[in-house]
């Protein structure tokens, strides 16, 4: 899981032609009409619907179950985040079975790791490395940070500071060895309270299902919009999170061929 200028260029360029006000000079006045996307609570997000982008993507675990990966791709999917670990101990059971497969159907895609913050950055890093190669991430990978009210295995929330600390070490182990910067998933509330104002150098992927990123990610640059939780997409059976990435069409093919690159080969 704003406002945003998305210049979709390596990531010393995007920062320095970027500015918050620039978000509405993108390309996305028009409905994308290559798109067959239903959802079963359709929310009202005003004159800045996500319909409006011209770039959506799912984000997809386990729970899926069996996807027809050709469906996905024409019903107008241009991207797949697609849950690997959680931890320091956890797979996510179909993770190699669709990396493999949004691989073949030509849909781009980039593994994520939910993050526990009762484990260290290095152990939950070192499950990570173990378990995702690299020919699984042709975008960047994720790193899921929110708080789990839910979970039976840990509910620990550590000070903000400790949260940035960890995250940062996180990420440049995973940078380190697969040499993409990762994108920070984040939710409204883990936002607000952790990140607002730290890591200007990373694309985020925020969750705002009520109300336009602006209103909810005040001063947040984003890349990636997780709209709703409850969409329907032609290949998969049951509710599907959707995202919309922030840029034009364009901008999209450019920053998918830039990040597509290993920067340590």
């Amino acid at each position: 899981m704003r406002r945003l200028l998305f210049c979709v260029v390596p990531l010393a360029i995007m920062l320095a032609g970027c500015s918050s006000s620039g978000y509405d000079s993108l390309e996305t006045a028009s409905i994308n009409p290559k798109t067959r996307f239903k959802d079963t609570d359709p929310q009202n997000f005003g004159a800045k619907h996500p319909h409006q982008n011209d770039v959506h993507g799912i984000d997809i675990s386990k729970w899926q179950g069996d996807i027809d990966w050709a469906s996905v791709k024409n019903s107008g999917v241009a991207f797949a985040f697609i849950k690997a670990t959680e931890g320091k101990d956890r797979l996510d059971a179909r993770f190699d079975e669709y990396w493999r497969e949004a691989r073949a159907a030509g849909i781009p895609h980039a593994p994520y790791h939910f993050y526990y913050f009762c484990s260290s950055a290095d152990q939950q890093a070192d499950w990570f490395i173990t378990n995702v190669p690299k020919d699984a991430m042709r975008l960047p990978p994720v790193l899921d940070v929110e708080w789990n009210g839910e979970s039976k295995t840990c509910r620990y929330r550590p000070d903000p500071a400790t949260v940035r600390a960890e995250m940062q070490r996180f990420m440049d182990r995973l940078e380190a060895y697969y040499g993409k910067r990762p994108i920070i998933y984040t939710s409204v509330d883990f936002h607000r309270e952790n990140l607002v104002g730290y890591f200007p150098d990373y694309h985020f992927w925020v969750r705002s299902v009520a109300k336009h990123p602006e209103a909810t990610y005040s001063d947040r640059r984003w890349a990636f919009w997780q709209y709703t939780s409850t969409g329907v997409v032609p290949g998969i059976k049951g509710p599907t999170d959707i995202n919309v990435f922030a840029g034009s069409a364009k901008n999209w093919n450019n920053w998918v061929a830039t990040v597509s690159k290993d920067r340590n080969s």
